[in-house]
C-alpha cells in the first residue's frame, strides 16, 4: 500500500505491504454540520456557558484579542472577521481593538506575517502586535507557585478574549482555551514554572481531570480574566470542522470532547515500526514542533520499536535551549536525569525525546545535516522509503506497522 505523509511543503511517499499494516491512523469519520466561516459563526450565537460576546463588551472599552503565533496552524483570517464584527455591532471602536500573537517561547513575527496570519482585512483595521515577555505585569501567583507574568496589552485590556485551535498537546492535556495567557502571552519565568510540572504521571495527552498542568493554566488564567473564548477544531487538511465559544472552561471542554471523537484512534496492540509525520508546515517547520508528532507515536510503537519522523524542519531545531540541552547529553537518559534536578524551558522538550529513546529508536527525515541528526542520538535517513527499508530488514518480513499521517493530532489508545 503506497501512503503519503506531509513534509514541509510536499508529501514523502513509501509503500507499506498490506500484511505488515496494522493500522492508518486518520480522524474517525464524522458528519460536521458546519465548517469554516459558518462555524464560527454558528459558534458566536451560541455561546457556551457564556453570554454572546456582543452582550460582554461596551463602547469606550479597550479589547486584547489573543490569538495564535505563525507555529500554529489555526486560520485566525478566517476567525476574526465575525468576532470583529460583533465587537463593532456593540459599539467597541476599531482604535480599541488589539489583536495580539501568543508567541509564548517562539520567535517574532515580520509584518508580512502578522498580515498573513489575520489577513487584510483585519491588519488594516486594527492594531496586530506580537506579545512581548520583557514588558509584563504580574497579577498574581497560582497555587502551585505560577507567577501570572502577562503581556502588559493583555494585563492592561478591559476585555480579553482568547482564540485558538484545540488538539492533543502531550502534558496540557488539549491545546486551546486559557493555553493562550498560559504560555501564550506570558513570561519564561512563568511558562517555566507552570511546565515544570510536565514530569508528572498525570501531565499527560488527552487528560484534563487531574492534570496539574492544565489546572495551573486555567487558574492563572482565572488570575487574569478571560473574558471569552474561540477555538476551532481543525481536520487533517487544516480546515475548521467544529467551533466553540464562550467561558474558557466549558466552551474548551465541549471542543475537547468533540477533538476525543474524531482523533483518539483505538490500536489492538503496538507497532514494531510506526512511521509518523505532523502533516507537513507550518507544524514541521522546526524539531521543536515536530515533537509533537513524535510525543503521540510513543503511544504507538512497542519497546525496542522505531519511529520513523518525517519532518522538514527547514528552521533548525527551533530553540537554542532544545539544542544545547541535546548536544550536551552523553546519552539520552542524561536528559531524563536532569530534567529531574532542574527544569529548564526548551529542556523539557529534549528530556521528553529522551524518555522516548529509553524505549525505541528513533529514524528522523529531515533536511537537518546528518552531523547533527547522530549527535542528538536520531538516526538521519534520506526518505521515509529507506527508513522504512532498513527498519524491515531489523525487524523481519513479519514487522507490524503503524502509520500516523497526522501525528500531531491522531492520539493511538490501545484498546482495552
Amino acid at each position: 500500500m503506497k501512503l503519503e505523509f506531509g513534509y514541509g511543503k510536499g508529501i514523502q511517499t513509501v509503500e507499506v505491504p498490506e500484511k505488515n499494516l496494522l493500522a492508518v491512523l486518520k480522524p474517525n469519520p464524522i458528519k460536521h454540520e458546519r465548517t469554516g466561516v459558518c462555524a464560527v459563526t454558528y459558534a458566536l450565537e451560541h455561546p457556551i456557558g457564556s453570554e454572546r460576546l456582543g452582550r460582554l463588551v461596551r463602547a469606550g472599552q479597550k479589547v486584547a484579542i489573543i490569538t495564535s503565533d505563525i507555529s500554529r496552524p489555526f486560520p485566525s483570517y478566517e476567525v476574526l472577521p465575525p468576532v470583529l464584527d460583533e465587537l463593532y455591532a456593540a459599539g467597541v471602536s476599531r482604535e480599541d481593538i488589539t489583536v495580539v500573537f501568543a508567541l509564548g517561547s517562539h520567535r517574532k513575527h515580520t509584518e508580512e506575517e502578522k498580515r498573513h496570519l489575520v489577513g487584510a482585512r483585519c491588519y488594516g483595521e486594527v492594531r496586530c502586535v506580537d506579545s512581548d515577555p520583557e514588558d509584563c505585569i504580574r497579577l498574581g501567583v497560582t497555587k502551585r507557585g505560577t507567577p501570572v507574568d502577562i503581556t502588559r496589552t493583555v494585563a492592561e485590556a478591559d476585555v480579553r478574549i482568547c482564540l485558538g485551535n484545540i488538539e492533543f498537546h502531550y502534558f496540557a492535556g488539549y491545546s486551546g482555551g486559557a493555553k493562550a495567557v498560559m504560555p501564550g502571552v506570558s513570561t519564561p519565568e512563568a511558562i517555566q514554572a507552570n511546565h515544570r510540572m510536565m514530569t508528572d504521571q498525570d501531565a499527560c495527552a488527552g487528560r484534563l481531570p487531574g492534570n496539574p498542568l492544565r489546572m495551573d493554566i486555567e487558574e492563572a488564567g482565572d488570575i487574569l480574566g478571560i473574558d471569552f473564548i474561540v477555538n476551532a477544531v481543525l481536520d487533517e487538511h487544516k480546515q475548521i470542522v467544529y467551533c466553540v465559544a464562550g467561558d474558557h472552561r466549558e466552551a474548551h471542554r465541549d471542543g475537547c470532547g468533540y477533538l476525543d471523537r474524531m482523533y483518539r484512534c483505538r490500536i489492538k496492540k503496538q507497532a514494531d515500526i510506526v512511521i509518523v509525520s505532523q502533516g507537513g508546515a507550518p507544524k514541521d517547520a522546526n524539531l521543536y514542533q515536530t515533537q509533537k508528532a513524535l510525543e503521540n507515536a510513543k503511544y504507538a510503537v512497542g519497546d525496542g520499536g522505531t519511529i520513523i519522523l518525517a519532518g522538514a524542519c527547514g528552521e533548525g531545531l527551533g530553540s537554542d535551549r532544545f539544542e544545547s540541552w541535546l548536544v550536551e547529553a552523553d546519552a539520552p537518559h542524561d536528559l531524563v536525569e536532569r530534567i529531574g534536578q532542574k527544569f529548564e524551558l526548551g529542556g523539557h522538550k529534549a528530556a521528553a525525546v529522551g524518555m522516548i529513546l529509553e524505549r525505541a529508536r528513533i529514524d528522523l527525515v529531515s533536511e537537518l545535516p546528518d552531523s547533527l541528526v547522530k549527535n542528538i542520538f536520531l538516526n538521519p535517513q534520506p526518505s521515509v522509503q529507506a527508513a522504512f527499508d532498513e527498519a524491515i530488514k531489523r525487524y523481519g518480513e513479519d514487522a507490524k506497522v503503524i502509520a500516523m499521517p497526522y501525528g500531531g493530532a491522531t492520539l493511538p489508545v490501545l484498546a482495552e
